[in-house]
């Protein structure tokens, strides 16, 4: 009895890398597009900045904002050196007062609804990197500024 055997190839599974000139052709049909959904040549993620830039509201002077400034460390005098150097810099009012809790690792500056570039601006002028949305009432008597500073280590 004769036996037959077939000798199987195993199949590669990679592919071809495609040519040089496939490379180009899609390289080139790539820029097109860009070219034609991008006509003034700059980047979609820096048009939008750029609308946003210029439609933002002007910010409001330093002598019409009046700033909370809260001591969240427990370092007795901290707040008001804090209140007198931002009073130097042109704030209208900079009020002092000790914060519910003195542990505050980080200092922070709060703002409310409307106030996030004067917020920025405060943090700048301050030396403080951290700036959050004030999310709730701090006490129910007292006055209510746009703008709170809290001192933390």
């Amino acid at each position: 009895m004769e036996q037959t055997y077939t000798i199987y190839r195993p199949v590669s599974r990679r592919r071809a890398a495609p040519s040089p000139a496939v490379v180009i052709v899609i390289a080139l049909a790539t820029l097109c597009v860009w070219a034609v959904s991008h006509p003034s040549g700059t980047p979609a993620w820096a048009q939008s900045k750029q609308q946003t830039t210029t439609q933002s509201v002007p910010l409001r002077p330093r002598l019409t904002t009046s700033v909370l400034v809260l001591n969240g460390n427990g370092i007795a005098g901290l707040a008001g050196r804090v209140s007198s150097r931002l009073l130097a810099r042109g704030y209208r009012d900079t009020p002092t007062a000790n914060a519910r809790v003195t542990t505050y690792a980080r200092s922070v500056v709060l703002y409310r609804s409307g106030w996030q570039s004067e917020a920025e601006r405060l943090a700048k002028d301050a030396h403080i990197r951290a700036v959050a949305p004030l999310d709730g009432p701090l006490s129910t008597a007292g006055p209510r500024p746009p703008l709170v500073l809290i001192l933390g280590r």
